[in-house]
């Protein structure tokens, strides 16, 4: 395996995992934050939902400014921010105050879950860079493995606020991670032409370019599923089935796993068969699952075990989505990689945030809801590849 890649990875994986790592910490605490604010199961959601939306909306900011100035600037800034507004959320004496900390905390977050992607383009295309992303996905897979585990067990010997205290110390090493292990992949000679101007005419560019939104919302409604499964899991799985909160940790690190380990044969499968071939098996193996299971839920069964197996291979499915799309999309844009990559993040992150809200509010307490809506995504997410992978221009494999 080339070294540069490997090292790249690493250090991107850990970047991108620093905003992950910010709400999955904090998931097995959710019932515990409603009980010592005061809030209802929506209150809570909604400092979920308002972290979200912050990364949305400013992605739309970072990437043109990375054009701009290079891509280190605005991680500095992101990081200080984000390590600002997690002594805002320790310190939170309400729910509306967690709320705007988690959003402040979300507009930090952004920068290092933005330019990633920006940077991968900057230095690779085709079946390197699907490579990339998906070791990429294998060190960001530390956080959902390792962050609701270490949540849970600062909730069983401590309080929630101290989550939040070690999250802000985890933004002071990614900016320390930026300053000592990462390049700037901007060079200047290639900021000349970038400004406003350019920005503005890239986002026409963009939303004009039919191939660019339909791979971004393939990818969008597979991140809406696992993010609708992100903001009713711990209510689901611990108020419901019963699990404890380091029980429900093994559960949504089980998933995790899943989606991580399938993405590893990225690589292989793109270099074999093409990136357009994957997307559509993958797309085809995501819907029949996820169908397969809201089939079983709506018949009448509520068994965890059998939620268990079908969100595991469903999301094994997805794995092989998220990053050969992405690829995919930015393909054709490296000379506005960043702002590219901006668009996309912020139609993923809007559309996840938006079914996100719409499934929790139907939230029952049972996991119903939860499997309807991520079949929907599925079956959103299916008749997208079926309109746009066909016109998708074939990527060469590899030789």
């Amino acid at each position: 395996m080339n070294p540069t890649i490997l090292r790249s990875a690493l250090v991107l994986g850990l970047l991108s995992a620093i905003g992950p790592f910010a709400i999955d910490m904090y998931l097995p605490a959710l019932p515990a934050i409603g009980e010592s604010l005061g809030a209802d199961t929506a209150g809570v959601q909604a400092s979920l939902m308002a972290f979200m939306a912050a990364i949305a909306v400013c992605q739309l900011f970072y990437g043109p400014i990375s054009d701009m100035v290079g891509r280190k600037p605005p991680l500095y800034f992101g990081m200080a921010l984000f390590a600002l507004g997690g002594v805002a959320c320790a310190l939170a004496p309400s729910i509306e105050w967690l709320v705007v900390a988690r959003f402040i905390q979300g507009v930090g977050a952004c920068a290092a879950m933005a330019l990633p992607r920006a940077i991968v383009r900057d230095g690779y295309t085709g079946a390197d860079a699907a490579q990339l992303q998906s070791l990429l996905m294998l060190v960001f897979s530390v956080s959902p493995i390792l962050a609701p585990l270490g949540g849970s067990l600062i909730v069983q010997f401590g309080d929630w606020r101290a989550i939040f205290w070690v999250v802000s110390g985890i933004g002071v090493l990614g900016a320390l991670l930026v300053f000592f292990f990462l390049k700037e992949t901007r060079p200047a000679e290639a900021r000349l032409d970038s400004s406003l101007g350019s920005a503005l005419r890239g986002y026409g560019v963009l939303l004009r370019d039919r191939n660019f939104l339909g791979l971004s919302m393939i990818g969008a409604f597979g991140m809406a599923s696992f993010m609708s499964y992100l903001a009713n899991s711990s209510f689901i799985l611990i108020d419901h089935y019963g699990l404890t909160p380091t029980l429900y940790s093994v559960m949504f690190s089980i998933n995790a796993v899943s989606f991580i380990g399938v993405s590893q044969l990225t690589g292989v499968l793109t270099r074999r068969y093409g990136l357009n071939a994957v997307v559509r098996t993958a797309v085809t193996g995501f819907i029949t699952v996820m169908v397969l299971l809201a089939a079983v839920f709506l018949l009448g069964v509520d068994r965890l075990d059998v939620l268990a197996v079908l969100l595991f291979i469903g999301y094994g499915f997805l794995g092989l989505v998220v990053p050969t799309t992405a690829v995919l999309a930015l393909e054709e844009h490296g000379e506005i990689a960043g702002t590219a990559s901006a668009l996309m993040g912020t139609l993923q992150l809007v559309t996840a945030a938006v079914i996100m809200g719409v499934v929790s509010s139907f939230f029952d307490g049972t996991a119903k809801p939860m499997v309807i809506g991520i079949a929907c995504c599925a079956i959103l997410a299916f008749a997208l590849t079926q309109l746009t992978i066909r016109r998708a221009p074939a990527v060469a494999a590899a030789e």
